[in-house]
């Protein structure tokens, strides 16, 4: 049985803590009500449904139907050296597996940081994948497993996938560019390392997304020159509809206007 946090839908292993980590961070949340477990075997009894919709050719990406815990969608990429399972949700079913499976399977599982750890690790044992985890949040990791690798800076687990370290949100936050994506143009899978905002054209950089924490003015000035010499068009982000086509362009525009804003260069329009 796979059990996990019902708010931030990570996975955790027995004897439970009596309050989750990873919501009782700063950066997440407990809920007035306290802490709630779940697993996905409840989920599969309540009738959850597993979503495998494509959104270009080679990117798949899977929801739930309800949503689980932060309610992000998982991004299968498609390699002739096997599939990327980028940011998994939180549950897990036969029939999605099975639909994975048809789509050739998997290789690795990785996240973009702790709060999208999900059942990564179910999804590997169901899948015979390898699980990948920034060395520099492997703290956080609350279900311990022997397909778990760490990794740190750059590395290149499958051929085109480059999973890029840049920080902030978590030390170990990352992003990956997908060199086939966006017709052959880049793709760039950036989790909410960077969030994609709802005017399609800007991108945002926190600590803490629901608590409304920015970064500072230096560390996102970093994360924007890490990012300036990539090739990549568009930005899918880790929430369903999240998507930028023109994502250089939001990134180095939405990095200026947050720098002077926090620097109080717009103090006067307050």
């Amino acid at each position: 049985m796979t059990i996990l946090c019902a708010t931030c839908g990570v996975e955790t292993a027995e004897p439970l803590p009596e309050t989750c980590p990873i919501c009782a961070d700063e950066r997440q949340w407990v809920p007035k009500s306290g802490q709630h477990w779940t697993s996905t075997e409840e989920h599969a009894g309540d009738g959850m449904r597993i979503d495998v919709v494509e959104d270009e050719p080679g990117l798949w990406a899977i929801t739930s139907e309800p949503a689980v815990g932060i309610g992000q969608r998982a991004l299968l990429v498609q390699t002739p050296e096997g599939n990327l399972l980028w940011d998994p949700i939180g549950t897990i079913t036969d029939a999605a597996v099975e639909q994975v499976r048809e789509l050739g399977g998997l290789a690795l599982v990785a996240t973009s940081h702790p709060h999208m750890f999900g059942v990564q690790c179910a999804w590997a044992e169901a899948l015979d994948a390898r699980v990948l985890v920034s060395e520099r949040d492997a703290e956080w990791v609350q279900r311990q497993h022997e397909r778990i690798e760490l990794w740190d800076g750059e590395v290149s687990p499958l051929p085109g996938v480059r999973l890029i370290r840049f920080g902030g949100h978590f030390p170990g936050s990352a992003m990956v560019l997908w060199e086939a994506g966006s017709d052959g143009d880049g793709s760039l899978l950036s989790g909410d390392t960077i969030q994609p905002k709802p005017d399609r054209r800007s991108v945002s950089f926190m600590r803490s997304f629901p608590n409304n924490i920015p970064m500072s003015p230096g560390v996102v000035r970093r994360i924007a020159d890490q990012l300036a010499p990539l090739r990549y068009r568009r930005i899918y982000g880790n929430l369903p509809g999240q998507l930028i086509e023109e994502g250089p362009a939001a990134v180095e525009r939405s990095a200026a206007r947050h720098i002077a804003w926090c620097r109080g260069e717009f103090d006067h329009l307050t």
